[in-house]
């Protein structure tokens, strides 16, 4: 790993931003613990661990389950080339989703503490659940929420729970554990959705999958009809991006 020296490195006048960057470009290369940040950097360990966390608040920076900093979501998301990967991966597979399922599906990514919809696709016809492309929904309800705060940062999950009761530690928990979450009536009374995690090349948490239609057509729950169909689906835009 090459040395960022702070001190020779370019500045911007502004010493908390120009560490902030260094720690950033650092992470970017690959996932590095607090050791390895400080020797990378130079920065004082006190330093280093402080801005970490503080990226890692604004979900810039991430945790490995090994518990290594990794580039966060946000980061991730701000790439339009990775965005337009993962769309075009995505989209045959989604395809075949809707058409194997008869209902809409959509895929998500983080941004901030809301999740953003990046690409949505419908069924000819029948009633369907409309999600625009860029609509943007809270964590706080709904099957594609669990699995965000599920497999996202616990500082996420803490923000979160710390204003919302819908969800506890245990029950996503158990979502990371199964590899899918689902909802009826959370977000919307008479909506049911099932989601699933999917993940980059290096198995990095980067969208969220989802299929969602009325309550009446995805009984009697939305797993027993769909489970297989979404995991599996995810785990082909996973192998594909």
């Amino acid at each position: 790993m090459g040395k960022i020296n702070t001190d020779s490195s370019p500045t911007s006048g502004i010493k908390v931003l120009d560490r902030a960057v260094a720690i950033l470009l650092t992470v970017a290369e690959h996932p590095v613990s607090l050791t390895e940040l400080c020797a990378a950097t130079e920065l004082p360990r006190a330093t280093a661990h402080r801005l970490a966390s503080a990226l890692e608040i604004h979900h810039l920076l991430a945790r490995t389950p090994e518990g290594k900093w990794t580039i966060g979501a946000v980061t991730h998301s701000l790439s339009s080339g990775t965005a337009n990967q993962l769309i075009d991966a995505a989209n045959p597979i989604m395809t075949q989703l809707v058409t194997r399922t008869g209902e809409s599906v959509q895929l998500y990514q983080l941004a901030g503490e809301q999740r953003v919809c990046i690409a949505a696709q419908e069924p000819a016809i029948g009633l369907q659940n409309t999600v625009p492309v860029g609509t943007r929904l809270p964590l706080s309800a709904g099957s594609a929420a669990k699995v965000f705060l599920a497999h996202s940062s616990p500082a996420l999950r803490r923000q979160v729970l710390a204003h919302s009761h819908s969800f506890t530690e245990e029950e996503l928990l158990a979502v990371r554990t199964k590899g899918w979450a689902e909802s009826i009536s959370e977000r919307e009374v008479g909506l049911a959705s099932i989601s699933a995690p999917v993940f980059d090349h290096e198995g990095l948490f980067t969208a969220v999958l989802s299929i969602s239609g009325p309550v009446e057509r995805l009984r009697p729950t939305p797993s027993a009809r769909w489970e297989q169909d979404i995991v599996r689906a995810a785990a082909q835009i996973s192998a594909a991006v």
